[in-house]
């Protein structure tokens, strides 16, 4: 097992020395670590190496971890890396704060040790994860974003997680509003612009990379909300129709078209014994019922 997870590397950020030292005393045995103590440098290593997981303090005496965050974000050679912000500042704003920014996680201090290793791995498996999506085909060519296929593995992976844990999940089954009459209105092209126009739009609405959105089939998209109750869902898929009716989609001769999305939203937090596709059948349920009653709207899953 250490030999394998050795593959990883992780860039850990914290101008304190003992920091650092729990730190790595924790995950050393188990990823390769690069260190850094200030967020100068930070940058430069992971610039340099590029990390698949960069472990970074809020507060430091150069620049702040908001910054750095900022920074690789705003590069192409770094803005796929996932960063969990470890600090003692526990407000809600600065939880907002960083995950609007692209931070994926919180780690509090002082560390706890099976929290630190818990929430590592979580997100080193996602990188894994991410690139078998890549390496085998599990996106969708049109769209560029997961196909049904890859959304089933994630899924699995989340769900069982889920389970052990004890952790709420939601899902948001999505189709867009009279997919076939804009289609037989504008022609096939233009309706792959929508297709393409929604999972961008859809996308760029998730605030987590541990949000993961794919186009389930056709006209119908997916949206996983690990760690995720209905309140939080229900403000998620709000957002996406929100943003999805106030995009427009770009075709030739100026054309200029609106599309709107239904959306059925399930949440629960599963037992060993519930299945999947259960989970997946409300959500269906759901959104009939969100198109049934007047479309451009959710519904929520009855218990």
């Amino acid at each position: 097992m250490a030999d394998v997870k050795k593959e990883f590397t992780i860039l850990i950020t914290d101008d304190e020395k003992m920091n650092v030292e729990i730190l790595g005393s924790i995950l050393s045995p188990m990823y390769n670590l690069l260190i850094s103590r200030n967020g100068t440098r930070a940058l430069e290593l992971a610039k340099e190496h590029k990390p698949d997981l960069i472990l970074l303090d809020v507060l430091m005496p150069d620049i702040t971890g908001f910054e750095v965050i900022k920074t690789l974000k705003s590069s192409d050679a770094t803005d796929k890396i996932p960063v969990i912000f470890i600090t003692g500042m526990t407000s809600a704003e600065d939880e907002e704060k960083g995950f609007f920014l692209g931070a994926v996680d919180y780690i509090a201090k002082p560390f706890n040790k099976a929290i630190v290793k818990a929430r590592v791995n979580t997100h080193i498996k996602i990188v894994d994860q991410m690139r078998t999506i890549e390496r085998i085909g599990l996106i969708d060519p049109l769209t560029k974003i997961s196909n049904r296929r890859g959304f089933e593995e994630r899924l699995s992976a989340e769900w069982g997680r889920s389970v052990r844990e004890r952790n709420p999940i939601s899902i948001l089954l999505m189709d867009i509003d009279k997919f076939k009459t804009y289609n037989d209105t504008y022609g096939h092209q233009q309706g792959d612009m929508a297709l393409k126009t929604f999972a961008d739009v859809a996308s760029q609405t998730l605030l987590r990379p541990i949000d993961f959105a794919a186009r389930w089939g056709g006209e119908e998209f997916v949206i996983l909300l690990p760690g995720t109750d209905t309140e939080g869902a229900v403000v998620v898929a709000e957002r996406v129709r929100k943003n999805v009716e106030a995009a427009t989609i770009p075709g030739s001769d100026d054309l200029i078209t609106k599309i709107t999305v239904s959306i059925g939203i399930n949440s629960m937090i599963p037992e060993a014994d519930m299945m999947p596709k259960d989970f997946i059948e409300k959500a269906d349920q759901a959104l009939y019922k969100a198109k049934e009653s007047g479309r451009n709207r959710y519904v929520v899953s009855e218990v």
